[in-house]
């Protein structure tokens, strides 16, 4: 499986967004991350770090 984990990085430590992410799509302000499942979620952040041996997506919350 290819698929990866998002977790948005707060404080130096990593929360799970969302599990089994196979998309990551720009839009507006912010990102579309999908799963393998067709669920999607919307947050309003940049990738911080991307780590394909890991299967880790690092998200960075963009302050409002």
């Amino acid at each position: 499986m290819c698929e990866a984990h998002a977790y948005v990085r707060k404080d130096d430590k990593d929360e799970l967004f969302m599990e089994n992410v196979d998309s990551v799509l720009p839009y507006e302000d912010g990102l579309v991350l999908e799963n393998i499942f067709g669920q999607r979620k919307m947050i309003k952040a940049h990738i911080k770090e991307l780590n394909l041996v890991d299967h880790k997506v690092i998200l960075e919350q963009v302050q409002v």
